[in-house]
């Protein structure tokens, strides 16, 4: 089994192209179920073809006792899921185990959004004690103008952005490349950045560290906090959120769904449309809170 993983990720990475984020997930799930595989056979590992539904069923049971969330099973499902369909591709096994189990019913949440006030309150701020950096006040402008994921933000490179044209082409999920739209504040923003701290050429990190490295992921999550943290009676907000503000704000204004789709590098129209949820719910909350008959009871 440890060997059947290891020729499955080399093949994601090789042959798929998957992105580290997707290699680091796929392989975090998959050393879950060789652990607990292992253990269920006295610290001896199966061959693939001696793996069945019970053991992919008990794995998961056993990950839900620990309390892993809903989300987090049927992710790992879908990693065992994808590890047995290359496996049958190639001919280790004759069917997947996994294929007849059913997946964790998800509990559908809508994502958190900043109210449009919020939001440019966020980007108005200065700072707190000291005058927030122009590289902060960059980020946080291309993070909601553009709706980029954090992954495909700090993957930015300076050649990978037209300030002429107000656009940036970034490298999504399954290392697809889409343009995405700088509205002018994040032109102004970036070009100020790139002026006082000297942008690099070529493929030089746009958002760097103070060590002129790229900015990881995890870095640009406790910018976005910190900046939420220095506004008073202001939410909690991720890079994320700004992400799916950027879709909401787009869908008030009267943008086009499959627009929406495209801006955000969505595979599915049915991904992009949990935000058309996220807008009927604020018409009726300022419907209910409006109109003089929202509360009749006669």
């Amino acid at each position: 089994m440890d060997a059947a993983v290891r020729s499955f990720l080399t093949y994601l990475q090789v042959e798929q192209g998957a992105s580290p984020h997707t290699l680091r997930s796929y392989e975090g799930d998959l050393r879950q179920f060789l652990a607990y595989l292992r253990t269920a056979h006295h610290e001896s590992l199966p061959v693939p073809a001696a793996v069945d539904d019970y053991a992919v069923r008990s794995f998961l049971a056993a990950r839900a006792g620990l309390g892993d969330a809903k989300i987090s099973l049927g992710r790992k499902l879908a990693a065992i899921r994808s590890l047995f369909k290359y496996l049958v591709r190639e001919g280790v096994v004759p069917h997947s185990p996994a294929a007849a189990v059913a997946a964790p019913k998800q509990e559908h949440r809508l994502p958190r959004v900043l109210t449009a006030d919020d939001a440019k309150r966020l980007m108005d701020n200065p700072g707190s004690d000291e005058p927030r950096s122009l590289r902060d006040q960059a980020l946080l402008e291309v993070l909601y103008s553009a709706g980029v994921r954090v992954a495909e933000l700090v993957g930015l490179n300076v050649e990978d952005v037209d300030l002429g044209t107000g656009t940036a082409t970034v490298l999504g999920k399954g290392r697809k490349e889409r343009i995405v739209l700088l509205g002018t504040k994040a032109v102004e923003a970036v070009r100020a950045y790139v002026r006082k701290e000297g942008g690099g050429e070529g493929k030089s990190p746009l958002f760097r560290n103070r060590r002129g490295g790229r900015l990881t992921a995890r870095s640009v999550e406790r910018i976005v906090a910190k900046e939420c943290q220095a506004l008073e009676n202001f939410p909690t907000a991720t890079p994320h959120t700004l992400r799916h503000s950027f879709a909401t704000h787009l869908l008030d204004g009267g943008a086009d769904l499959r627009a929406i789709q495209e801006l955000l590098g969505h595979a599915s129209l049915s991904t992009t449309q949990r935000y058309t949820h996220v807008a009927l719910d604020r018409l009726m909350e300022a419907y209910d809170k409006a109109h003089p008959r929202a509360h009749d009871k006669e």
